[in-house]
């Protein structure tokens, strides 16, 4: 189950954990598109990239969500 995570007497939500993950993964995409020349190819490149955030979003929540 998602907890609220406790920094200096404030509580903020798991999304602030989880966020930079998926955006972490976000980058390593696109440098290894960019790296293999196929970032080119790709019709709209900001939104491939904000539903490849999404995606990402989703599956770390999905898998470091817990249950």
């Amino acid at each position: 189950m998602l907890q609220t995570v406790s920094f200096a007497g404030l509580e903020f939500s798991p999304l602030v954990v989880l966020l930079p993950v998926a955006f972490l993964l976000v980058a390593a995409t696109r440098f290894i598109l960019h790296w293999l020349h196929l970032r080119e190819r790709i019709w709209k490149v900001a939104w491939f990239e904000v539903a490849l955030f999404f995606c990402y979003l989703a599956a770390t929540v999905y898998l470091l969500g817990g249950r």
